[in-house]
């Protein structure tokens, strides 16, 4: 289914990022956990953030949509290999704070990417990257000051973000992630979810739950059965996609998952983009450059979402600083009010360091001039102010 849905030592003048003592301000490795990445064979089945590992399933909201995903590690995860920051989902549609993508496509088709030099064998990035650039119009650009980017960084197992969600966003590749792999979470983080997500895909598919390891059903819900947004591209499931789990994802006993209607089992693509996915990629992302954003204000006009109104499938509504349209079984994120432009000044609106205040990973600061954001362990320089 194609839906949418710098290297800086510690100088001395910085030393009061008490963070930095003895540390580079850039990427960092979290070594404890590398004795527990998946080897090169094990990915064959379906992608996963954190491979044997199985977390409590709770029910949260995805701007106006209400998902299923397990709590691992301190991190949402939906679908096996689809991860969420603890800032994007929430209890209820009447919380206030934000909770949504940013922007759900990268403007420009431009992806601005960085790889953290730790990363074992480079090539799987820059080989998945040619592949999206040799088929799609989409375009990858090696991050220079650009506050939102991909960060491709050693893992415990394969995942991505779906679509631009603001900042940077990590891909995560452990050893055994293949090329064919990386291609599958670039394909998340331009906006694509799972083929066999479909709304109509029990009209190709059937899905075997009793094969199922248990407490994952979830996995294999349709986007009308998680109430989520979603749109299909092209009329009809693609068994070539290289989005769509293997007839043996998540089985407890070895015997299928998920096999045609007639009850064969199929070859799981994890080669390149196929057709389909391209034609999807590419309606998504036209060679025209108009990946839907807008230099004014897309939520002009648009009434706030209200939930005592029946809405139809077509109706728009701003909900939380991003525009919404009803599709069936959900609703389609269509970007943030406003431009979709980061401002000139990448400064602009982040406070100033302060030497009393504890930071969190993910947090911006301003400090001598240039933008800081917070790593687990130190600072991260992504640019000069201005």
């Amino acid at each position: 289914m194609k839906n949418f849905h710098l290297a800086v030592a510690c100088a001395l003048s910085l030393s009061l990022f008490n963070s930095c003592e003895k540390e580079d301000i850039n990427e960092t490795i979290d070594t404890e956990n590398a004795a527990v990445e998946i080897q090169s064979n094990d990915i064959e089945e379906a992608e996963e953030a954190f491979p044997g590992q199985k977390g409590q399933s709770q029910n949260l909201f995805y701007g106006l949509n209400n998902l299923e995903v397990a709590t691992i590690n301190d991190t949402y995860v939906f679908e096996g290999d689809i991860i969420f920051s603890k800032n994007q989902l929430q209890e209820s549609t009447d919380a206030t704070r934000s909770t949504g993508r940013t922007g759900g496509r990268w403007a420009n088709n431009t992806v601005y990417y960085t790889i953290n030099p730790n990363l074992p064998n480079q090539a799987r990035v820059t080989n998945a990257i040619a592949n999206w650039e040799a088929s799609t119009s989409v375009r990858f650009v090696q991050r220079t000051n650009q506050a939102d980017y991909v960060y491709f960084t050693p893992g415990r197992g394969c995942s991505s973000y779906v679509g631009r969600i603001g900042g940077r966003q990590e891909i995560t590749l452990a050893s055994g992630c293949s090329t064919g792999s990386t291609i599958h979470e670039i394909g998340h983080a331009v906006g694509l979810w799972h083929e066999q997500s479909r709304a109509d895909r029990d009209d190709y598919l059937t899905i075997n739950l009793n094969n199922v390891q248990d407490g994952v059903d979830y996995n294999f819900l349709t986007y009308v059965a998680q109430g989520q947004d979603g749109t299909e591209y092209t009329n009809q499931l693609d068994f070539n996609s290289v989005m769509l789990y293997s007839s043996f994802a998540f089985s407890k006993n070895g015997q299928p998952t998920i096999t045609k209607k007639d009850g064969s089992t199929y070859t799981t693509n994890r080669t390149a983009l196929s057709n389909g996915d391209i034609t999807g990629i590419n309606i998504m992302y036209p060679g025209d450059g108009g990946d839907g954003s807008n230099s004014g204000d897309i939520c002009d006009g648009v009434a706030t979402y209200n939930s005592n109104t029946n809405y139809t499938i077509g109706n728009q509504v701003t909900y939380q600083g991003n525009l919404y349209e009803r599709v069936n079984g959900g609703w389609t994120n269509l970007g943030p009010c406003g431009s979709n432009q980061p401002p000139a000044d990448i400064c602009e609106g982040v406070p100033a360091y302060n030497g009393n205040q504890s930071y969190s990973v993910g947090d911006f600061v301003t400090y001598q001039g240039g933008l800081y954001e917070r790593l687990s362990t130190s600072w991260d320089r992504i640019g000069d102010c201005g």
